[in-house]
Order: structure tokens, then C-alpha cells, then sequence
């Protein structure tokens, strides 16, 4: 398994057809190391106290996804940050994961020159990949980590169909079999969420779960949304309430 099997950017020549505008939120642009441009959007609220940054699923588009899930986040009073992935909808680049790594660095860099100290990373499903990798690195007031898996190689796993799995061998490229969620959060240095769907087929959430065991905190949460499915679990009952808490506690 190659990276083009885990990450699957737009075609080229592909058209945003309808462009997301909130009079609300102004946009944003940071440069990759390669000079791709890095495009997304930034809500400010008044008296905001904290700043999140939001890296999306792998089909997430800004403009496409925005409408539904900017709300949710900013039903905190928190600034909220969302950009589109290398290769994504408004960014230029080739996407791969070491340039994704590198990306998600800049912009929470960018941003925490903006807000000192007071950037929570918060990624959902492929997001939490690099909202993890950014918390081992980086200063980050909070991290939330929803619909999370232990490793890429965990994840595929979880969708072989079990009467399959002995029949089934993969091969999976180095740059896949290094990235691991449970290494980066035994170095994480700021309180922790990580939200878990009861429904979840993509990332069961004994994933998550095993995530969670290894951040080495005391002020670390496991929320499990037994109702919830690997997309909609900030929008099951009870579940922002709970999400607020903890981002009104940093």
C-alpha cells in the first residue's frame, strides 16, 4: 500500500464550484516549506480566549464542509481556523505525508505568532494524524483528536472484514508504517481529548481508546459517543456540551 491508497487529493484541473463565504471570517493564506500555498479561513470572535485550529478528514473540503462544520466549533466562543489540505480544494501542492506533516507545522506556527500560547489543534479522522504530530512538536494549549486510529496500518486493518483478514497480506509502504498516533501522544505536553463513535466502522474506537491510554497525563479525557458514526459525532447529543467543557478549561 502505497500513500496514493491513504491520501487522495483532487483531480487536476478540479474546480471549486461553489466558494464558502462567511462575512464572519476572513481569509487566510501560509506558505508551505515548497512554497505551496496553504488556504483556508480564520472566524474571530469577541473576547475569544483560545484559538482553534481544525484539520479535517480526508475528504475534507473548506468549501464544501464549512457550512456544517464551523458552527459546531465555534459554538465554543473560541476562534476557529480551517484550511484545506495540500492538494485539497483551494491549496496548490502535492500532497504527501511528510509535506502534510510539514504543513500542519506551519500553520499552527502561524497562528500561535498571531495567538501566543493559545492554539488548541484539533483533528478529526486523517486529522488527527497531523493534529497529533503537531502536539508532540509544538506548544499547543489543547489537543482534541475525533474519530482517531492508533496507526495507518491499525486503520486498514479495521476495515478488512474479519473472515478476510487471514487470507489478506499488506504490504504498506515505510512513510505509512511511521506514522503512529499512540508514539506521538506519549509525548504530548498539554491536556488532551479524544473523541470516540460508538458506530464508527472506519475508526472503531478501541483505536481510540488505545490512543488515549497513551498520553501520559492526568488532564486528559475520553469522551465515547456510543450513538455517534466516524462523521457526525460533534453533532450527537450531549457531544459539544462536552466538547466545550474542555476548551473553556484550557
Amino acid at each position: 500500500m502505497s500513500e496514493r491508497h491513504f491520501i487522495r487529493p483532487d483531480a487536476p484541473g478540479t474546480v471549486v464550484k461553489q466558494r464558502y463565504t462567511n462575512a464572519a471570517a476572513s481569509e487566510l493564506s501560509v506558505a508551505g516549506k515548497d512554497g505551496a500555498q496553504l488556504n483556508g479561513i480564520l472566524l474571530e470572535q469577541p473576547g475569544a480566549r483560545s484559538t482553534v485550529l481544525y484539520f479535517g478528514g480526508n475528504s475534507f473540503h473548506l468549501d464544501q464542509h464549512a457550512q456544517h462544520a464551523l458552527p459546531l466549533l465555534a459554538a465554543c466562543g473560541s476562534n476557529v481556523a480551517m484550511f484545506d489540505y495540500r492538494g485539497y480544494g483551494r491549496s496548490s501542492g502535492k500532497p504527501s505525508i511528510d509535506t502534510m506533516q510539514a504543513d500542519a507545522l506551519a500553520l499552527f506556527d502561524a497562528l500561535n505568532a498571531r495567538f501566543p500560547g493559545r492554539v488548541i489543534v484539533h483533528g478529526q479522522s486523517l486529522g488527527s494524524f497531523m493534529a497529533a504530530h503537531v502536539a508532540q512538536a509544538r506548544p499547543v494549549l489543547g489537543t482534541v483528536l475525533e474519530s482517531t486510529a492508533t496507526s495507518v496500518e491499525d486503520f486498514v486493518h479495521a476495515n478488512v472484514p474479519w473472515y478476510a483478514a487471514p487470507f489478506i497480506r499488506i504490504d504498506m509502504a515505510d512513510s505509512l508504517r511511521q506514522v503512529d498516533n499512540r508514539k506521538a501522544a506519549a509525548h504530548f505536553s498539554s491536556a488532551a481529548l479524544v473523541i470516540a463513535a460508538g458506530r464508527d466502522k472506519t475508526t472503531p474506537p478501541r483505536l481510540g481508546r488505545k490512543v488515549f491510554e497513551a498520553i501520559p497525563r492526568q488532564d486528559k479525557q475520553y469522551l465515547l459517543l456510543e450513538q455517534a458514526g466516524h462523521n457526525d459525532a460533534l453533532r450527537t447529543e450531549g457531544a459539544i456540551a462536552a466538547y466545550c467543557g474542555f476548551v473553556r478549561r484550557l
